[in-house]
């Protein structure tokens, strides 16, 4: 069987756990597959000598000539099986890679058994009561945080339920929280088996940290396998550990990460050390990661020193998020960055900070390319651009993206220029010349835009210590020089729009504005501006810079989808929804509110399924191009219609409450179609 065949085959399987890469089945489905496919699984298995008993899941990749062979002994006896050993085969290589989780006290765990086996399956019912139970209890929310034993256990006590038997029961002990009397603590129980880089290391990879250019070290790396990973993709990767690698040295490099280190240290002086000690080692750029939690959830556990102990004897720090950046910020006396919750960046290297935020609040373009000569009485200049089409393409893509002429080493063919048209200045007035009127507004539009970034990145740049002109990198010198003559023009510009975010009333003249450029955007007169995450780049410079100040308090908006303009009361809230590009009904499962003028960050977590609230007028948010725009505006008419609201009526209500009104009125959504209850 080659590879073709193999995805074919698995594109065609009827059953399972689907998820985006794999598809996990258990044996039991095998009569269910086609008989090609099952034979194949059955013969890698024999092939590499692998009892049929000693493996009971199988994992099909949806991707890749790859499949793994799971053993879960207790499948069918304990609600959530652990793994015991998993025998990876790389079919294109050839090669395959066991692990062998026996004496793990973390290994991954199982949820939804029932989409593992047939629907006909004797275990079938249980299974999926097992699974509505979790669901009911809030427990599959954050998927990211359930994949391992011990975090799957704490997720389950944190919203107060005990495994008795292997089934949900409400917790009825109470934790006695006068006994903080604590001989010892297990710091090496908080090192977790990885298999992912952990979200740190993420973070670089999404800002292109990780290409291979930078030494990197892992101070705290516990068992390592974030470094196994980057050693993998050829990185130059080290690390220590106290407890898993005590005898390695640590290395001065250009990145460093402590990762989930000093939420897990109970002694404060220690604490402070290791934050000391990790920005000792850093050439370029600290990452600095921990745990966040509110109060609610810190109570569940007997009080320590300025930290907690959990079930298993380790001690965790817990941190709001501007508690996390102030205590930072006042250990290491530098500005602190919010990446993400409980993830800051710290640059040593100060040129490569300003990289950082120019392009963290730069706009990409995807300008419609002019390739096509329009009729014109020089002919040479014509034949000229003709000839060379395909690099003064190259050189015009550059142009648009700058906003000016690129300097030598921002355009690496500049000698192919210099060679065919003169220099760059020549190459631009070919440009402009020979594409006409057109050419000129798109090139005088890119200006507009690059030296609008600028201002908002300026003004952002308020919020951390002043860097001198000489400090700042070349590219963004001749930025300063073309747009702004001078780089205290520029500061003063930025200061201007910054202080503009004050004023209530440009605030909602711009959110006036903003609703009526924007492709989609819900405008609650005189209260705020609701728009999907996609369209920030496209708001006025002042709405970029209100929002920009939000963001760096919290973080990127990697799991959002609705940002929401607060006019009076200089707040941003970020919301994520469950399934917001797939239903037309999603339900709210998170809410941040950042309070600008207190400098703080509210969370809001729904954790009962049951509690969230629904989105509705979802249409209101998508553009008329959209794919589902169409059916979505449909939906949402027939909804307003039955529930007797306007478009713009503001309406929160859980989904509780929302499944009650729908059943008062004999209905019931399937879909996008709103069907009778018979």
């Amino acid at each position: 069987m080659d590879a073709t065949k193999f995805n074919q085959l698995v594109s065609s399987v009827p059953l399972g756990k689907k998820l985006p890469e794999a598809i996990y089945l258990h044996k039991d489905c095998f009569p269910e597959l086609d008989n090609s496919l099952t034979q194949f699984i059955l013969a890698v298995g024999s092939a590499l000598k692998i009892d049929p008993n000693e493996w009971h899941i199988v994992k099909l990749s949806r991707n890749e000539f790859r499949l793994s062979l799971l053993s879960y002994p207790t499948f069918f006896t304990e609600a959530y099986p652990s793994l015991t050993q998993s025998v990876t085969v790389d079919l294109n290589k050839l090669s395959h890679r066991i692990v062998d989780y026996k004496d793990s006290d973390n290994p991954p765990i199982l949820h939804r058994k029932e989409t593992m086996l047939p629907a006909q399956h004797e275990c079938f019912d249980e299974f999926k009561a097992i699974t509505e139970e979790g669901e009911n209890a809030g427990l599959y929310q954050n998927s990211r945080m359930i994949g391992f034993k011990q975090s799957w256990l704490r997720t389950i006590e944190a919203h107060g339920y005990t495994l008795v038997d292997g089934r949900l029961f409400r917790s009825s002990a109470v934790i006695d929280q006068s006994n903080t009397t604590v001989t010892s603590i297990d710091r090496h129980k908080t090192a977790i088996v990885r298999h992912e880089l952990s979200a740190p290391m993420k973070q670089l990879a999404k800002q292109g940290y990780l290409n291979g250019e930078h030494t990197i070290f892992d101070y705290g790396c516990g068992r390592g396998d974030d470094l196994t990973e980057l050693e993998a993709h050829g990185l130059d990767a080290l690390g220590w550990d106290p407890n898993f690698r005590p005898e390695a040295e640590k290395v001065k490099s250009d990145l460093v990460n402590i990762g989930f280190v000093i939420n897990v240290i109970e002694d404060k002086v220690e604490r402070d050390e290791a934050l000391l000690g990790a920005w000792e080692l850093t050439e370029k750029l600290l990452v600095v990661s921990a745990m966040l939690a509110n109060d609610k959830f810190i109570s569940q556990f007997t009080p320590y020193k300025d930290g907690v102990i959990t079930s298993i004897n380790t001690f965790q720090k817990y941190y709001a998020q501007s508690e996390l950046k102030g205590y930072i910020e006042r250990t290491l006396d530098e500005n602190a960055i919010a990446i993400a919750p409980g993830i800051f960046y710290l640059f040593k290297d100060k040129l490569e900070e300003q990289r950082f935020l120019s392009g963290r609040f730069k706009r990409h373009h995807s300008w419609k390319q002019l390739t096509t000569p329009t009729p014109t009485s020089e002919e040479q200049a014509r034949l000229l651009f003709t000839k060379h089409h395909n690099l003064l393409n190259r050189f015009w893509d550059k142009c648009l993206e700058l906003g000016r002429l690129p300097a030598l080493e921002e355009f690496t063919e500049t000698p192919e220029i210099i060679a065919a048209i003169g220099n760059a200045k020549k190459a631009l007035k070919l440009l402009l010349q020979v594409q006409g009127e057109q050419a000129t507004k798109v090139f005088e539009a890119a200006i507009a835009t690059r030296r609008e970034d600028l201002l908002v990145y300026f003004a952002l740049c308020q919020f951390e210590q002043h860097k001198g002109y000489t400090h700042l990198p070349n590219e963004l010198k001749r930025d300063i020089k073309v747009f702004f003559d001078t780089y205290k023009v520029a500061q003063a510009e930025a200061k201007t729009l910054l202080y503009r975010i004050a004023n209530t009333q440009e605030i909602e003249q711009a959110c006036i504005e903003a609703h009526q450029i924007l492709p989609a955007s819900k405008l609650n007169d005189g209260h705020s501006l609701e728009l999907h995450k996609q369209f920030l780049p496209l708001l006025p410079a002042l709405l970029r810079v209100y929002v920009g100040a939000a963001v760096q308090l919290y973080g990127e908006l990697d799991e959002i989808d609705i940002v929401k303009i607060h006019i009076t009361s200089g707040k941003v809230s970020f919301m994520g929804y469950d399934n917001f590009d797939t239903s037309p009904l999603p339900t709210l499962r998170e809410r941040i509110k950042v309070k600008m003028w207190q400098l703080d960050v509210d969370f809001f977590d729904y954790v009962d399924e049951h509690s969230r609230p629904p989105l509705i007028n979802k249409h209101l948010l998508l553009t008329s191009t959209d794919e589902t725009y169409k059916k979505q505006l449909s939906f949402d008419k027939r909804l307003s219609k039955l529930l007797g609201l306007n478009e713009h009526d503001n309406v929160f209500m859980s989904k509780c409450e929302f499944d009650s009104k729908l059943l008062m009125l004999n209905k019931k959504i399937i879909g996008f179609t709103i069907k009778s209850v018979t």
